[in-house]
């Protein structure tokens, strides 16, 4: 991946539409924003974070695969290496002494995969990024409504962010960040990125493995519910939990070879 800090502004393609930088995790949620901003009208330069997460390895990958669906150029993919959340510890994706939990979405209380002030520290470095660019707007994929209930997730959040973005930059910079699915469901969201034709069986959300989603832990358990109340597929294969539907099809077929085999006559 192209280190775009070793690069000038000239040698970054100008884009022909607004410039918009989004945070892409390689989430649904990341890839749902990054489609919104695409329709809006923006050409995308697309940041993503390595911070000694536990799926960073399959986070990277997602991240790669969706830059390239997008047609993101090279020079507009920057992805950043920081020790600071595994070094600061209090998260279970970052800290292994801390155990990623089985989901409880009855729960109220902040879970323990929360990391603190993540959104706020690599939201600034997006902006920051932005304003090098001369983009204009910074989407990211914070979802309130259908959550783990992230403090830097919520519609106030953004707006307060807004405030410091406006007071810390240049002077007529613009650049505004913008949540699109904060009002979400996660059943919208199936909903909206396949009515936006995005490859959602690219996207990575599990929290604990980085071959195959676990399919218990909080992240995976939300984007299951959100298929299932949005009646369609997951595409993506899990551990445990339900079998996608090729892998149906493929115990289907494998049983009916067996029932003809059992049913021939001797």
């Amino acid at each position: 991946m192209t280190d775009i800090s070793s690069h000038s502004t000239a040698d970054i393609p100008h884009a022909i539409s607004p410039l918009a930088v989004v945070l892409l995790s390689g989430g649904m949620d990341s890839l749902t924003a990054a489609g919104v901003a695409r329709r809006d009208g923006f050409d995308l330069a697309l940041i993503h974070f390595n911070y000694g997460q536990r799926t960073e390895e399959a986070e990277l990958r997602a991240f790669t695969r969706i830059a390239t669906h997008f047609g993101v150029p090279k020079e507009r993919q920057l992805v950043v290496h920081t020790n600071f959340f595994v070094q600061a510890g209090g998260s279970a994706l970052t800290a292994p002494s801390i155990e990623v939990p089985e989901a409880d979405l009855g729960s109220k209380a902040i879970p323990v995969t929360y990391v603190p002030f993540r959104n706020a520290v690599l939201l600034s470095m997006a902006a920051g990024w932005a304003e090098v660019l001369g983009a204009t707007r910074v989407y990211y994929g914070a979802v309130s409504q259908d959550s783990s209930g992230y403090p830097d997730c919520r519609p106030s959040f953004v707006e307060a962010f807004n405030r410091t973005v406006a007071e810390g930059t240049r002077p007529g910079s613009g650049i505004e960040v913008r949540a699109p699915l904060v009002d979400l469901t996660k059943a919208d969201i199936v909903l909206l990125a396949t009515q936006l034709g995005l490859p959602l069986e690219l996207t990575w959300s599990c929290y604990s493995r980085n071959d195959l989603s676990c399919g218990t832990c909080d992240s995976c358990a939300l984007r299951l519910r959100g298929f299932a109340r949005a009646g369609i597929p997951d595409p993506v294969r899990y551990a445990s939990g339900p079998a996608t539907a090729e892998e149906r099809r493929e115990r289907i077929r494998r049983l009916s070879v067996l029932m003809k085999a059992l049913t021939k006559s001797p």
